[in-house]
C-alpha cells in the first residue's frame, strides 16, 4: 500500500491536472502518477555516496558527503592526479554530477559549460566519453543594463539526473544570432550518449505568459520532485529591468505540460537552488522594485506545493518585518541558497535556513514559516536571527552533524566577528544546538582567500567531518577543514588549478574530489 508521502503527491499531481485549464499549457494533457521521493536523508545510516544526481548531493541542499575512505589523515595525503585528462572547453560555474557504472566498469563525471555544452567524461582517466552543444552562447553586449563583459551567458546552473530514467535535464540560453533573438531551452538529455529526448527541449517563453527571454536569467540549481522538473529564474546582473522570480514546472513524461509561479511584483528574483524535503518546495527570494508597498513574493523563504499553487498562508512563507527597507537598499534576503536540516528538539526539529546580503541570517521552521516577522529585521525574525556579519552573504551553504552536534558553514566576511577559535576568516560555521526555542552561535572561522562555495564529508556521517572548498577566484586551490574545528587538513598539495568561478562546489567520490575550472576538471586523489 502507498504510503502516507505517496498520497500526499499523488493528491498534488491530480491537483496539478485540475489547475491546468488556466495555469498550464493550453495544450498539456493531464499529468500521470508523480513518482515516490525520497524525504531528506539521514546521512549516517549512508555507506557512502557513489552517485551524485544535483547541486549539493541532495535536494536539501546540505552537500553533506558521505566518504568512508575520507579520513583527517588520508584528506591529508591527497595529490593530484596528473594523468586525468578532463579537458572541455568554456568556463563552468555548475557543480559536476556523477553517475557509477554509466557503462560496465566506466563512472562517469558530467560537466556542463557556459559555451552551451555538456560533456560526459570517464572518471577514471578524464577522457571524453560524449559531448553535446546546444547552440550559440549570448553576448553580453546584446544585453540589456550593461552586462559584464568577461563571459557569455550560456548554462549556468547545476543540472539534474533521474538514473532511472537514464536523463540528465540542463537549462541552456542561446542565439543563433549573436544576441538579436535568444532563447530559453529546458533539455532533457540520455546520459549514455548526450542524445536529446522525445518532446525536449521545451521553449520556456513560448510556454509561459509574461517570461522575457531577454531579461530572465536561470542560475540557481534544478530539481526534480515527483516526475517533475522544476527551474528557478531571478534577473540579470544589476537587477536589471522588470524581470521577476519565477518557477517553472515541466512534467517530465509530458513536457508540453508547463506550469508556473511567479512573484506578483516585478523582480524577487530567485538567484540560489531551489529545495525540497520530499514533499514540497522551498527557495528565497530577493528585493522586490523599489517602492512596492504591498508585500508581493520577495524578500522571503516561500513553501510551495508540487502543483506550484501558493497558499498565501502564513504557514507557507516568511518575510523579515523590515522587508520594505530590504527592497529600497537591495539587500536581498536570498543572497544565497536556502539549506535545510533535520534537528531533533530544536522546535519542531524540522529547520531551514536563509542568509541575506545585509548579513543577516534567519533560522525558520519549514513546517510553520511564519508570515511577516514580528521583530526589527534583525531579531526577533522566525525562529531565530542574527546580524551575523557586516557584508552580504552568497553562494550556497553546507550542513552537516558530527559528535558536537549540527553545523551550517557558509561563506562570508568575518571582520568584526568574534571567532571562537581566534582565526578571522571568510568561512564561518554556525553550531544549531537542540534547544527550544532553536539558536545558532558561531562554532569556528576559516580563511579560503576566495570565493567558492562548501561541502563537506564525513566517513559514516558524523565521524571526520572535513569542509571542502574552493578558493575560486582567489588562490585557486583545493582546501579542506576539520568540520568540528576549523582547523587546516589539506592546503592545496601545491596545486594552482586554472580559473574556478566563484560559488562552485566540489565533489567528492569514493577516494577522489572533483572540482570543475575554466576549460578543466580536475581530480585529487587519496594515493
Amino acid at each position: 500500500m502507498p504510503n502516507s508521502l505517496t498520497r500526499r503527491l499523488v493528491a498534488a499531481a491530480a491537483f496539478v491536472s485540475s489547475i491546468c485549464a488556466t495555469q498550464c499549457n493550453p495544450l498539456a494533457t493531464t499529468p500521470g502518477e508523480v513518482n515516490e521521493v525520497t524525504p531528506i536523508p539521514d546521512a549516517a545510516a549512508a555507506s557512502g555516496d557513489t552517485m551524485v544526481l544535483q547541486g549539493h548531493l541532495h535536494a536539501n541542499r546540505d552537500g553533506a558527503f558521505v566518504a568512508p575512505a575520507m579520513t583527517h589523515a588520508a584528506a591529508a595525503t591527497l595529490e593530484l592526479d596528473s594523468t586525468f585528462d578532463g579537458l572541455y572547453g568554456g568556463q563552468t560555474y555548475a557543480q559536476p554530477l556523477y553517475v557509477s557504472n554509466l557503462r560496465p566498469g566506466v563512472d562517469a563525471v558530467f560537466v556542463a559549460t557556459q559555451t552551451n555544452a555538456v560533456v560526459a567524461l570517464d572518471a577514471a582517466t578524464g577522457t571524453t566519453l560524449w559531448s553535446a552543444s546546444f547552440g550559440g552562447v549570448v553576448p553580453p553586449a546584446s544585453l540589456q543594463c550593461n552586462q559584464p563583459a568577461s563571459q557569455p551567458y550560456g548554462i549556468l546552473s547545476t543540472p539534474v539526473i533521474d538514473l532511472e530514467a537514464r536523463t540528465l535535464y540542463t537549462f541552456v540560453w542561446t542565439s543563433p544570432d549573436q544576441g538579436a533573438t535568444t532563447q530559453q531551452l529546458a533539455y532533457a538529455l540520455s546520459i549514455d550518449d548526450g542524445s536529446v529526448r522525445p518532446g525536449w527541449p521545451v521553449d520556456v517563453a513560448a510556454n509561459v505568459s509574461g517570461f522575457s527571454a531577454n531579461l530572465q536569467h536561470q542560475r540557481g540549481s534544478l530539481l526534480l520532485l515527483g516526475g517533475v522538473l522544476y527551474i528557478p529564474f531571478s534577473g540579470l546582473q544589476y537587477d536589471c529591468n522588470d524581470y521577476r522570480g519565477w518557477v517553472v514546472g515541466i512534467l517530465t513524461t509530458n513536457p508540453s505540460n508547463v506550469f508556473t509561479w511567479s512573484t506578483m511584483a516585478n523582480k524577487g528574483g530567485i538567484w540560489g537552488a531551489l529545495a525540497s524535503d520530499g514533499e514540497s518546495l522551498f527557495f528565497v527570494t530577493g528585493n522586490h522594485a523599489s517602492g512596492t508597498t504591498t508585500w508581493a513574493g520577495g524578500e522571503a523563504v516561500i513553501r510551495l506545493p508540487p502543483s506550484l499553487v501558493f497558499s498565501g498562508n502564513t504557514t507557507d512563507y516568511f518575510t523579515p518585518s523590515n522587508w520594505q527597507a530590504l527592497d529600497t537598499g537591495d539587500l536581498d534576503l536570498g543572497s544565497s541558497s536556502i539549506v535545510m536540516f533535520d534537528e531533533p528538539g530544536a522546535g519542531s526539529g524540522k529547520l531551514a535556513m536563509a542568509m541575506s546580503k545585509a548579513g543577516t541570517v534567519h533560522l525558520v521552521d519549514r513546517e510553520n514559516l511564519g508570515g511577516v516577522g514580528t521583530g526589527d529585521g534583525v531579531t526577533g525574525e522566525g525562529l531565530y536571527s542574527q546580524k551575523l556579519v557586516a557584508k552580504p552573504i552568497p553562494g550556497n551553504p553546507a550542513s552537516y552533524t558530527t559528535s558536537k552536534g549540527r553545523y551550517v558553514v557558509l561563506r562570508a566576511n568575518s571582520a568584526g566577528l568574534d571567532c571562537p577559535n581566534g582565526t578571522a576568516g571568510d568561512l564561518i560555521a554556525l553550531l544549531v544546538p537542540p534547544t527550544t526555542p532553536p539558536t545558532f552561535s558561531v562554532a569556528w572561522c576559516a580563511t579560503t582567500g576566495g570565493q567558492g562555495s562548501p561541502i563537506v564529508t564525513t566517513t559514516d556521517g558524523t565521524s571526520d567531518p572535513i569542509v571542502w572548498v574552493v578558493s575560486a577566484e582567489g588562490t585557486e586551490a583545493l582546501l579542506g577543514f576539520d568540520g568540528d574545528t576549523g582547523a587546516e587538513i589539506f592546503a592545496g598539495g601545491g596545486t594552482v588549478m586554472s580559473e574556478v568561478l566563484r560559488w562552485t562546489s566540489p565533489i567528492v567520490v569514493g577516494k577522489r574530489v572533483y572540482v570543475a575550472a575554466t576549460n578543466e576538471l580536475y581530480a585529487f586523489e587519496i594515493p
